[in-house]
């Protein structure tokens, strides 16, 4: 009663201060097109009202960004801050080895804070050791340290051998062969422990390496690498668990494999032939495409070992096909970099591939707009710009349904109702 009476008596909070931002246009993430004079109002960390020429309230901050136009914060399905690829392969590994994880954590910090300056409110981060990419979540939600919203996979699962294993050295190079501990697994039993490992010590969503990867040495690209056993077992806990899936798959064979083991997302899938690609439109698996990724490896091939070199052109040569094929299909598209393969910062090129590959406009924006959230079990929160969603907010200059490409030049950035990039700072 005592408590009652003292709440009764105490003065009511003072409401969160109210904002609004304005623009020549908005893309809301819900229709293909744009509307004109663009407003979006915030209160909080919520958006009030979002619509062309929505009315202000009295006393709120004004934010007029003039001839640009207003979007849903970017999400990116497919990345790793923690790390970064430069232009020597041989120099990356020799620093990486060299370099402890309390000094890594700073270049993750630098590689988050790109991130959101190009616009990338939430990224769901597919891959990292040492707990790196744990720690990087923690301390931006803490706020001690400016970065998008992070899901994170902590270990990617994946065989002896694989691209997830330490491959191309002699036996004993990095000490005793590795296990669960950092992912290794041996048969289905171990894959349902390695996923209670991963999310016991904070993984947000599953990855796995179902097929050979590009940028490990002595695996082949597209070869599965996980049983079927394997893959159900994971995939079946993963989801017990209240957990998404992600395979990490250029092989058909592996992505089919994936898919019919209830997969949320292929990645990547360089390989994938009509048959999967229908697949996963029936059972409603997203592709991640990372069309950046291949473009960065492919493109580049004077940087790697000649085996990895082989294996990037390959994956690229095969990629353009298979997007093309992937739109005309109709699966779900869901936008990923990779970022990390190439440099943090850069995400929003992926937006001109997709385009260049057969989307519209529209249709690539929507990619990092309600479809990622969708994947990411999000959509009821970020990814469209209307009332009651996180104020998730960015503006490009000029219109993106006319140049694409003016999402690589993001003038504002509001993640959950904090500006964090404006023409004033």
């Amino acid at each position: 009663m005592v408590a009652a009476r003292l709440a009764a008596q105490a003065p009511a909070p003072t409401p969160a201060p109210v904002t609004a931002i304005r623009a020549a246009r908005l893309f809301d993430g819900k229709s293909d097109t744009t509307v004109a004079n663009g407003v979006v109002v915030v209160q909080g960390s919520k958006i009030l009202a979002a619509g062309s020429g929505v009315a202000v309230p009295a006393g709120a901050t004004v934010i007029d960004l003039g001839d640009a136009t207003l979007l849903p914060g970017f999400i990116d399905s497919h990345t790793h801050l923690t790390g970064e690829g430069g232009d020597n392969y041989i120099r990356d590994f020799f620093d990486g080895l060299r370099r402890p994880a309390t000094e890594q954590v700073f270049y993750g910090a630098v590689y988050a804070r790109r991130t959101l300056d190009a616009g990338f409110t939430t990224v769901r981060d597919v891959g990292s050791e040492k707990d790196l990419d744990v720690g990087l979540r923690n301390a931006i939600d803490a706020g001690l340290t400016p970065g998008p919203r992070m899901l994170v996979a902590r270990y990617a699962l994946g065989a002896t051998g694989g691209h997830c294993d330490n491959t191309g050295f002699p036996p004993g190079t990095f000490g005793p062969e590795p296990g669960l501990e950092r992912g290794i697994l041996h048969g289905p039993d171990e894959g349902r422990q390695a996923v209670r490992l991963d999310i016991k010590y904070g993984a947000d969503v599953i990855k796995m390496c179902a097929s050979g990867g590009v940028l490990s040495l002595g695996d082949d690209v597209s070869a599965p690498q996980l049983t079927d056993a394997e893959l159900t077992a994971i995939i079946d806990e993963a989801h017990r668990l209240k957990r998404k899936t992600a395979a990490h798959s250029h092989g058909d064979l592996a992505a089919r494999s994936a898919v019919k083991a209830g997969v949320d997302s292929i990645e990547h899938g360089s390989f994938l032939t009509d048959e999967t690609l229908a697949l996963m439109k029936s059972r409603g698996t997203f592709l991640v495409p990372t069309c950046m990724a291949g473009q960065w490896t492919g493109n580049k091939l004077e940087r790697f070992p000649p085996a990895v070199a082989a294996k990037a052109k390959a994956a690229l040569d095969a990629h353009d096909d298979m997007m093309r094929r992937a739109i005309r299909s109709g699966v779900k598209i869901a936008f990923g970099t990779d970022s990390g393969v190439g440099p943090h910062g850069s995400n929003a090129g992926e937006f001109a591939l997709l385009v260049a590959r057969g989307m519209t406009p529209a249709q690539a924006l929507k990619t990092a707009g309600p479809a990622a959230a969708e994947l990411l079990g999000l959509a009821a929160e970020i990814g469209t710009l209307e009332k009651g969603k996180q104020a998730d907010i960015v503006a490009v200059p000029g219109d993106p349904l006319a140049d694409i490409r003016v999402t690589e030049r993001v003038v504002f950035v509001m993640k959950g109702g904090e500006v964090a990039k404006s023409p004033a700072r």
